[in-house]
Parts: C-alpha cells; structure tokens; sequence
C-alpha cells in the first residue's frame, strides 16, 4: 500500500462518525427487557446478530430464558442513539451514554427488567 493511500486510509478512520446508543434486548414471548449501552452500535448488532446464529448467549442476565426460549425469542432495539461530538474525549462520551442509560433504566417498568 502507497504512504498516500494509507493516510488517506487514517485520515477517513479519523473522521468517522462515532454512534453509541442505549439499547435493549427484548424477550418477545415473556416481554422481559435487558438495556445496555454501548459506544459502538454497530459492533453491539453485529455480536446479537452472531449470537443468535450460533446459538450463543454472551449476556448471563440471558442465558438462562435465552436456552428456555430459543435464540429466535430475543430482538435487538435501539432505544436512543448519540454521535460523539467533536472535541468530545472518550470518557465523556461514555458518561453521556451512562447517564442516558440510567434515564432509560429509570422511566422503563422495574417488573420487565432483567
């Protein structure tokens, strides 16, 4: 790879927009919801993705309706989205997420929650 093409390469890496998000996975057949938070929200869709094809729960909250119930019960949502904004550090932008996370947790049925 040329020097050129691979600055190019950083320098697009650089500028990518940074969504994170609060979101939940959902148990359709008893309601039940697990919300999470994460900084990367594609990351976050593409390990649920994997997880129900293989079979796989990560989440222990899960594991145990995720057996009971089948792969094909749980469904991915995202709850509320956050690009990181310019200037922000990490940290901040992972506080945003958490204080989002907690509103979230906050305004949702304690009954339906993992």
């Amino acid at each position: 790879m040329e020097k050129s093409q691979r600055k190019e390469l950083i320098s697009e890496y650089k500028a990518r927009k940074i969504i994170g998000a609060v979101y939940s996975i959902k148990n359709t057949i008893n309601g039940k919801e697990l919300i999470l938070y994460t900084v990367n929200l594609e990351g976050s869709k593409n390990r649920f993705a994997f997880s129900q094809k293989t079979g796989g729960c990560e989440n222990l909250k899960l594991r145990e309706d995720w057996k009971k119930f089948g792969t094909n019960a749980f469904i991915f949502q995202v709850l509320e989205e956050l690009e990181m904004g310019e200037g922000q550090t990490q940290k901040e932008f992972l506080d945003d997420l958490k204080t989002l996370h907690t509103l979230w947790i906050e305004k949702t049925e304690p009954a339906i929650l993992y």
